[in-house]
């Protein structure tokens, strides 16, 4: 196996288009690598309560999509709609940790983003959530009760601190590092940025650290 040298942090939330659409560039950026990177999606929460939502027929998210979202979607071959909702995803973060505790994170990372942006399915309520982790293999009763007592809102928490502090304010941000570096010293990435840019970012990283990982 091929000893890690890259991890890659993307602050991410399930409500945000372009941190879908960065998916096929994640996985481009493992094939590429393979064992040589680590990948982590850390949880940041665009919108937490008492912040207002966004309004789904409202003309920002309205432009913001025919301007942005869906060339970007046609140009990555994936599809997107307009979901009809847009709810808070705290619990959505909650499914995405008690899934990692259970070696199902990467299914439902998937699963999420595509209920939202594919079906525009509610991820939001906690019934679509149960719904979502018993079609993914999780064990809805466990999950209903991991949500309730709220065991993994301090880890949704401490994502968006250490964001902060990082003086990350908005996702998708992927932040470029050695495996075992600090996260201050890692290289900052902002937007769905293409594979040119990420593969750079990381061959970067590497040459100032007199290290080289092929393909």
């Amino acid at each position: 196996m091929t000893a890690r040298k890259i991890q890659l942090d993307v602050w991410s939330d399930y409500v945000c288009p372009f941190c879908y659409l960065e998916l096929p560039v994640i996985r481009q950026l493992q094939t590429d690598l393979g064992d040589a990177v680590a990948v982590r999606w850390p949880a940041f929460e665009l919108r937490p309560e008492p912040m207002p939502a966004l309004e789904p027929a409202g003309d920002y998210l309205q432009s913001t999509w025919d301007r942005a979202v869906y060339p970007l979607a046609d140009l990555r071959r994936m599809i997107l709609r307009l979901p009809p909702l847009q709810p808070r995803s705290r619990m959505a973060f909650e499914l995405a940790a008690f899934a990692r505790d259970h070696g199902r994170f990467q299914a439902v990372h998937e699963a999420l983003f595509a209920a939202f942006f594919e079906d525009g399915r509610d991820i939001g309520e906690e019934s679509v959530l149960l719904d979502l982790g018993r079609e993914q293999g999780l064990d809805p009763q466990a999950l209903a009760e991991a949500i309730d007592t709220g065991r993994y809102l301090e880890e949704v928490f401490s994502d968006r601190q250490t964001a902060e502090q990082l003086n990350i304010s908005a996702v998708p941000t992927l932040v470029v590092r050695r495996a075992g570096e600090p996260l201050e010293d890692g290289v900052q990435l902002h937007g769905a940025v293409d594979h040119p840019a990420l593969r750079q970012a990381v061959e970067r990283v590497l040459l100032r650290s007199g290290q080289v990982v092929r393909p």
